[in-house]
């Protein structure tokens, strides 16, 4: 099946149009006015990535906690094999892993989709650390987290309209659990989810482009211990949304809000903990961003050895794993580079032989070709060879 690579910009491939010919795609795409939105040239650069950030972070919000809700509002509602309602039988292992499963696999598919626009944090605490950690301006941090919160609402909204039944998803304090013991709880549990962000997604290696799996396994993670104690929040915008939705804030509620902004603290403390003792030396040669630890080692080297045979001695390239002076991860980076040797005169290397060359001696009366010329024989030699000294037209004579 062929297909095409999308159009770009504000072309719309309708019926019978240039945009829906192949032809005449390339033509179209040249045409900088079709492409692009009305007085959208005359929008500031930084004005309109903050709208798209905010766009996409509305929509991946909704989305992730849409399936998450509606998967929860079905563990809720389901009744049992018996004809009881959860209400009445009370919580089971299989209710509280469907819905962890429900938030854990709704996360990584939205954040795997929207990593590219917005980041894909769909979290007010997540965004918070972010902020914290230096990975997002605090700008955006702001706008995102409004969209967060909105998106919370709406996809509450759509659950209570979409599906029978009251809205059965708001977060509550089960198992005879204290608000001090909900409050940790919901610490503990999103420090783990925050430092799982921070380490997979800001922290930049070869494995980034697969970090929505590890993030979406660790909200699994924190869901299964979290439900059941206080109906794993994680998220303000999660708690928010269906308390606005039934009219109906707990008087506890204040806990789903401290205890997530808690974690990310915890957690982006941690983290840059970790950074100012660059952590990196502790466990080198992993799948880290090489060409940064290379350019940070080459700039320690340079200062570090520049009275001891340079950044290229056989010592620099053997650095031991100490603070300062990154471990050396790749020794054929910093390997010095034999000199290439000037092409010469006399010296070369045996050019390829046609099958005239090889037949050239018959016409001399030898009995093999090419035996009657010093060329011939040393132009089927495979190794380096000197090259024939031709006479001068003087000695002919």
């Amino acid at each position: 099946m062929n297909i095409n690579a999308p159009l770009q910009g504000a072309a719309i491939a309708l019926p019978f149009t240039k945009a829906a010919d192949p032809t005449k795609r390339v033509e179209l795409e040249e045409d900088h006015v079709a492409m692009r939105m009305p007085l959208a040239h005359k929008v500031p650069d930084s004005v309109r990535n903050h709208f798209v950030a905010m766009c996409g972070e509305f929509v991946g919000t909704t989305l992730f906690l849409f399936f998450a809700l509606g998967g929860t509002q079905v563990a809720n509602n389901i009744p049992t094999s018996s004809g009881e309602s959860i209400e009445e039988t009370g919580s089971n292992p299989q209710q509280l892993q469907y819905i962890a499963l429900s938030f854990g696999f709704s996360l990584a598919v939205n954040a795997w989709v929207f990593f590219r626009i917005s980041g894909g944090l769909f979290n007010p605490a997540v965004t918070l650390g972010m902020c914290i950690i230096g990975a997002l301006p605090w700008v955006r941090g702001m706008l995102l987290f409004l969209v967060q919160l909105l998106g919370g609402m709406a996809a509450a909204a759509l659950v209570s309209c979409m599906f029978p039944g009251p809205l059965t998803v708001q977060t509550s304090l089960g198992g005879g659990t204290s608000v001090v013991q909900g409050l940790f709880i919901e610490m503990m549990l999103t420090a783990e989810l925050v430092f799982t962000i921070f380490m997979l997604a800001a922290e930049k290696h070869k494995g980034t482009f697969i970090a929505p799996v590890g993030i979406g396994l660790s909200l699994f993670v924190a869901e299964l211990v979290g439900v059941y104690f206080t109906g794993g929040s994680l998220n303000p915008a999660r708690s928010f949304g269906p308390a606005v939705v039934n009219h109906n804030f707990n008087g506890y509620h204040w806990i789903y809000w401290l205890g997530p902004i808690l974690g990310a603290i915890v957690a982006a403390g941690f983290y840059k903990f970790i950074k100012i003792l660059e952590y990196e030396t502790a466990n080198p040669d992993q799948d880290a961003a090489e060409r940064m630890v290379l350019e940070k080692k080459k700039i320690s080297n340079v200062i570090d050895h520049s009275g001891e045979g340079g950044p290229m001695s056989p010592a620099s390239t053997h650095s031991s794993h100490t603070y300062g002076d990154f471990a050396d991860r790749n020794e054929r980076e910093s390997r010095p580079v034999a000199p290439v040797r000037a092409a010469s005169s006399a010296v070369h290397s045996p050019p390829m032989g046609s099958a005239n060359d090889a037949y050239a001696g018959l016409s001399s009366g030898g009995m093999h070709g090419g035996q009657n010329t010093a060329a011939h024989e040393a132009r089927d030699s495979p190794g380096m060879v000197v090259e024939e000294k031709k006479e001068s037209p003087s000695a002919l004579l």
